[in-house]
């Protein structure tokens, strides 16, 4: 072999087994959420929480006037979800728990023991399968009777939380290992009170992001702390949040400032005071909505602050980093006369600006979702320069379709920000896992089952709800059991394929062989 070729093949070999593979201990995973996939909406005692009121009522607003009554019927079916599960060879399996269920009244004076019984058996079998559970405490579902005596806009509703966490530590803690308190708290204040159109309905973009966004913080750090105090000396497990933050970036250099001052407001509301070491909110935020406010004409800030004791409370009451990222935007100045929409992917009238998705970013067929895979590493980037060196779990990553079987954009998705995540450990982050959103399809929200983010087709017309991998599937299973992305992405739908021992040690044995050969170019 000539020197040129050597240098030329030893530059491929190592830019191929430094940019697409995974550590030991990497762990990969899947997740779902209780009302999108459960069903069982008035099984045994389940309470109702907002989401049965919201599509029993005002149905109509879902695109395909569907609801999460039935979903997926993992609530029976739940044995189909772990075989899934380990079809895939998941090292963990990320699902969350209906506080309605589990509490009918939302209280812990009466747990119901169908809804103990549904948790623990699904929680058993992935343990005897070597599947790890992960759970949420809360995505999305608060109960109807909260919600009626003011929900999270009630500052009551910190102490109403830890005290079911408690309850579900109690039951749970000392099989599951791993918490995640609020899922997406962003989008549960700022969206929903900017938008009115997501449960309660409730319109109020002035106070009550702002309420919600503190008394979640408040919330999620009673919670972690009961676990710090009473359940981690004992089980050693972990507990955090699962925060979603769009990755920002300036339309041009000139407005860098102002993309800075965006993302300290979306992400850094929901994480300065938990993971920065003064803790309480983010400076720049604090600073421009006290000026802001000011000029509205308000005697005091909008932003509501804190006391001395909660920030104390609230400093540090972190284990790791809970990370769903799905896309990004650029901002710039709003113009004379230009309309803003809600906060998240519209812009703000609160700094007045707008988001924008540049023409190069690919988008896919659903929701606001673009592709923009550096984004997730630039996020990372952002969150680790703030907070030091934190552990990071990616708590969802998927790709949204409306299509059934054309699931390539899915698979190119998956593959692309793997590639980020694992540059992201190679420049010295510490990412830990990552999580495909989602297991299978489900109900999604106002999208009801229009949108797909399955590895695994559902079908709804069938009572069974039967589940079939897609090609998505059998790629991911596949990342699992080579560690790494690189192999080819149009994977046909072979059920066998991903089970076949032979197959994997194939996989294994050529990446053990790429790695090697790797090794001999750069010595």
């Amino acid at each position: 072999m000539t020197f040129r070729v050597l240098v030329v093949f030893s530059v491929l070999c190592t830019a191929q087994c430094l940019a697409h593979s995974f550590p030991p201990g990497f762990k990969f995973g899947a997740a779902t959420s209780a009302y999108q996939i459960e069903g069982g909406w008035n099984a045994s005692g389940k309470g109702r929480n907002i989401w049965d009121t919201f599509t029993h009522g005002t149905s109509n607003i879902v695109v395909d006037k569907s609801s999460g009554d039935i979903a997926c019927d993992s609530y029976h079916l739940w044995q189909q979800d772990v075989n899934m599960a380990e079809e895939l060879g998941l090292d963990f399996y990320r699902f969350s728990i209906s506080w309605s269920r589990l509490l009918p009244k939302a209280f812990a004076n009466e747990i119901d023991e169908d809804g103990v019984a549904y948790y623990n058996n699904l929680i058993n079998e992935l343990l005897k399968r070597n599947i790890e559970p992960v759970i949420t405490l809360y995505h999305y579902d608060l109960p109807q009777i909260l919600q009626d005596l003011g929900g999270w806009v009630n500052p009551l509703i910190a102490d109403w939380f830890a005290n079911y966490a408690k309850v579900a530590y109690s039951l749970y803690a000392d099989r599951v290992k791993t918490w995640l308190t609020i899922n997406e708290p962003s989008i549960l204040c700022d969206y929903i009170f900017t938008t009115g159109m997501f449960p309660p309905m409730i319109k109020e973009p002035v106070l009550g992001p702002y309420l919600c966004n503190k008394n979640v913080l408040l919330a999620h750090a009673k919670a972690w702390r009961i676990y710090d105090e009473e359940y981690k000396p004992v089980f050693k497990g972990r507990v955090s949040i699962a925060n979603n933050p769009v990755w920002i970036e300036p339309a041009s250099p000139e407005h860098a400032n102002l993309a800075e001052l965006a993302r300290e407001f979306g992400a850094g509301r929901y994480s300065h005071p938990i993971y920065s070491k003064k803790g309480g909110w983010p400076p720049s935020v604090e600073k421009h909505m006290a000026i802001l406010s000011k000029k509205q004409g308000y005697s005091e800030s909008r932003l509501p602050s804190f006391s001395i004791e909660e920030i104390e409370l609230i400093r540090g009451t972190y284990d790791y980093y809970g990370l769903n990222h799905y896309t990004s935007r650029v901002i710039r100045p709003r113009r004379p006369g230009e309309e803003i929409g809600p906060w998240i992917f519209y812009g703000s009238t609160e700094l007045d600006a707008v988001l924008e998705t540049p023409k190069s970013w690919p988008t896919t067929d659903a929701d606001d979702v673009v592709m923009y895979p550096k984004g997730i590493r630039k996020q990372l980037e952002w969150l680790h320069h703030k907070y030091g060196n934190i552990t990071f779990l990616i708590t969802e990553n998927g790709c949204a379709s409306r299509s059934d079987d054309n699931d390539q954009d899915r698979i190119a998705f998956i593959k692309s920000y793997l590639e980020q995540v694992s540059l992201a450990i190679k420049e010295g982050i510490h990412v830990e896992g990552y999580t495909v959103w989602s297991l299978m399809d489900n109900f999604e929200w106002l999208f009801g089952y229009k949108t797909k983010y399955g590895l695994y087709k559902v079908d709804f017309n069938d009572p069974q709800r039967r589940r079939t991998p897609r090609a998505s599937a059998h790629y991911y299973a596949n990342v699992i059991k080579t560690r790494t992305t690189d192999f080819p992405t149009n994977i046909r739908h072979k059920k066998k394929y991903y089970n076949n021992r032979s197959n994997a040690k194939s996989l294994h044995s050529h990446n053990i062989l790429l790695f090697i050969l790797c090794w001999l170019c750069v010595k």
